[in-house]
């Protein structure tokens, strides 16, 4: 079992910035977090994230992020830096740049904004599925650190290779950290994160894949995630084509309550 460090929750020591000066931040990796190539990009894109939310010209809440995976990243020490590139009424632009001895490594765009009252609905479906507490925890993956980092009971399309090949590569599970965190947006972005692959799902077998760009919608705001506390979390994903060493994978994310919480989307190269 994981167990938060000395200072707080171990994510939140993953993520951790220490300002250099109004837009720049040093941060370290954290082995917790560790994949089979470099840190688990979820963590990464959390860490961006992390960059605007404790910025001092910061409007509003996270509406959406991208982030592109431009190298691998290596552990130890890295800088990023965090600029507004144009703040309206309302909405706020940013693009946020994680370096590694000199070049960048990881880099994102993103949209804050003060969110109003609306009319509104949810074409989506919250799927019929078994409670949390009905399903047994999933053993953690040992060439991957960061499955350690979260409590996973899979509905299906779990690694189990119990699915033949022609079968779609959708997933469902109940998902939260480990220990318990209460969700936040920076959490939340990494759990969009934390779907294997489909390309796994759909083929048995590990081969080299790595995410190339990542984007994720948030529906809720800061209220909407403190409701949900530390309860595990529905997360359902899929992918629409396998072709030319690139797959695309899209997923959403419910609070037990029904309430659909992100949406992501992200393009991933695979290499047999």
């Amino acid at each position: 079992m994981q167990t938060a460090d000395a200072a707080g929750h171990v994510f939140d020591a993953t993520i951790a910035l220490s300002p250099l000066d109004g837009d720049t931040f040093t941060g370290h990796t954290h082995p917790a977090y560790a994949n089979m190539v470099g840190p688990f990009g979820g963590a990464i894109g959390a860490t961006l994230l992390n960059a605007v939310m404790i910025h001092p010209a910061r409007l509003g809440d996270p509406v959406a992020l991208t982030v592109h995976f431009a190298a691998p990243i290596k552990d130890g020490d890295f800088i990023v830096a965090a600029k507004p590139m144009r703040t309206n009424r309302s909405t706020q632009h940013w693009l946020v740049e994680l370096s590694q001895e000199g070049e960048v490594a990881a880099y994102a765009t993103m949209v804050t904004a003060t969110r109003r009252d609306t009319w509104g609905t949810t074409e989506s479906s919250f799927p019929d599925v078994p409670g949390p507490d009905s399903l047994p925890p999933t053993p953690r993956i040992p060439q991957t650190a960061w499955t350690r980092s979260y409590d996973m009971r899979f509905i299906e399309g779990g690694l189990d290779g119990k699915r033949s090949a022609e079968e779609p590569s959708r997933t469902r599970l109940w998902i939260r950290d480990e220990p318990p965190r209460p969700l936040d947006f920076q959490s939340l972005a990494a759990i969009c994160d934390a779907f294997f692959p489909r390309i796994f799902v759909r083929r048995p077998k590990w081969i080299a894949v790595g995410t190339v760009a990542l984007t994720t919608y948030f529906h809720a705001d800061a209220a909407q995630l403190a409701a949900v506390g530390t309860a595990p979390v529905l997360g359902q994903a899929r992918a629409s084509r396998f072709e030319q060493g690139f797959f695309d994978q899209s997923a959403e994310v419910w609070s037990a309550a029904g309430t659909l919480l992100a949406v992501s989307h992200q393009v991933v190269y695979y290499k047999e």
